[in-house]
């Protein structure tokens, strides 16, 4: 049985002195296409310079980017700069062809930290976590889920996932967390 998870609220979700997993507040996200030609138009564009190896992360202060294709981008950013990227990407369409989709509602972010934060990860997803090196991010899967994870520090990860598969996932992260704690 899958419990009900207040998505919209942001929280720790589950602690222990091993691991914190948390519902992170939302943000704008956004599901960029766009063939190489208009890569660099995009990235001056948007300030930010659109990585080029699947798995990179291109960050400028509060907006991310990560290549998940050869011509697929992730974009990240506070929510009220949401506009300030649909503008930018609509100022050059005319002469830079490219799709642009907010997919905000689609997804929400869960931080797992703490020591045991790699070991929590592989109760569900098959990555071998020492290959991904901080400061990026892949697509992956946790327990079939389709999910974008991120490694932003040796024991601190994100994990981008579809709303409708977030309780799932969280009851999972819950029960490892508690498991981890009793270690």
């Amino acid at each position: 049985m899958t419990a009900h998870i207040d998505l919209s609220k942001a929280g720790i979700l589950a602690e222990s002195s091993a691991v914190r997993v948390a519902l992170l507040p939302p943000v704008a996200r956004f599901s960029l296409r766009a063939a190489t030609p208009e890569q660099k138009a995009l990235s001056k564009a948007l300030g930010v310079t659109l990585p080029a190896k699947i798995g990179q992360c291109g960050r400028k202060g509060d907006i991310e980017i990560i290549c998940l294709g050869p011509d697929e981008w992730t974009i990240i950013a506070p929510e009220d700069q949401a506009g300030t990227i649909t503008d930018a990407c609509a100022a050059i369409y005319a002469k830079t062809p490219h799709s642009l989709t907010e997919i905000s509602d689609r997804e929400v972010t869960v931080h797992i930290t703490g020591p045991k934060a790699s070991d929590l990860i592989t109760i569900g997803c098959p990555r071998n976590l020492d290959q991904l090196p901080t400061g990026e991010a892949r697509r992956t899967v946790f327990d079939g889920v389709t999910t974008v994870l991120w490694r932003d520090g040796d024991q601190d990860y994100r994990l981008d996932l579809w709303r409708s598969f977030a309780p799932h996932v969280i009851a999972l992260l819950e029960t490892g967390c508690a498991e981890l704690a009793g270690e």
